[in-house]
């Protein structure tokens, strides 16, 4: 019998639980909404004995005081020889306050103070809960469709030994992200925007494509990049770690970094790991 694979989902009030809940159901996971932690050692056997093979549990601060449970729930999953996932969803304050404001409902731990003040607390409760994390998806800068397609990459097939990577492009102007496991800068490298003819097109066409990787320096760098990766794919793996986001910079995400991304996703297709390039910031100019 296939090993159960238990996933809690966590993180901010308005960061997209919701979404990623529905992307998971979607991708075939059996989800259960706001359970305490002290039932889910009794959920396993209920689910295990149905057939599921792949568990969801979505936990948010409604129920804070049951987050004390959760020890208990990974010592009795441990027993059981099951290591639970914890992936938490996250978003700057500002976007999280637009979006509560937007859809008119308060902040669960606002009380009688502002909304910003309610996701303040939030988040210093979820502090510790997301620095253990195995995935961390920042939600600020995506719709629901986006958020849904980066939940897919990670938790699409079953746990297999391999290390799923997502190459993330971005522009250090727009802010770094804050799910990356590595940042790297190209702004080392001339920038295409000062050269005219370049400046309108993107690292994803072969004319910017060929200038950014035909400069001293790239093909180097991006040599290092790659052992680097290559390198920690077994220390992850022996660590119950699947998932890794290197996030590569440059000032505006249009030119160095997405030619740099689109590269190195191309140098590590078709070996053990499973990548996908994504550019952030694509049409952000």
């Amino acid at each position: 019998m296939t090993e159960l694979r238990v996933l809690v989902v966590t993180g901010m009030s308005g960061a997209g639980r919701s979404t990623a809940a529905h992307a998971l159901e979607d991708l075939g996971w059996y989800v259960v909404d706001n359970l305490p932690p002290a039932m889910l050692d009794d959920l396993c056997t209920q689910v295990e004995k149905a057939g599921v093979e792949r568990l969801a549990v979505v936990l948010d601060v409604r129920s804070w005081t049951l987050f004390e449970q959760l020890p208990t729930m990974y010592d009795d999953l441990e027993h059981r020889g099951l290591r639970p996932e914890v992936l938490f969803l996250d978003a700057t304050d500002e976007t999280i306050v637009k979006r509560q404001s937007s859809a008119r409902r308060p902040h669960p731990l606002q009380g009688d103070g502002r909304l910003a003040d309610g996701v303040r607390v939030e988040r210093s409760l979820l502090a510790d809960l997301r620095s253990v994390a195995d995935v961390v998806v920042d939600t600020s800068g995506l719709n629901p469709h986006q958020t849904a397609s980066r939940v897919a990459h990670f938790f699409a097939s079953e746990r297999a030994e391999e290390l799923r990577v997502l190459l993330l492009s971005f522009g250090f102007k727009n802010g770094v992200p804050t799910d990356a496991d590595m940042v790297v800068d190209v702004r080392f490298l001339p920038n295409p925007h000062w050269v005219a003819e370049l400046r309108p097109q993107t690292g994803l066409e072969p004319e910017v494509r060929d200038y950014v990787l035909g400069q001293d320096g790239a093909g180097p760098f991006l040599d290092q990049l790659e052992g680097m990766v290559r390198l920690v794919e077994p220390g992850y793996l022996r660590e119950g770690k699947h998932h890794l986001t290197v996030a590569i910079g440059c000032t505006g995400g249009k030119h160095r970094s997405t030619a740099m991304a689109t590269e190195l996703g191309r140098r590590l297709s078709g070996s053990t790991m499973t990548v996908r390039v994504l550019h952030r910031d694509l049409g952000l100019e």
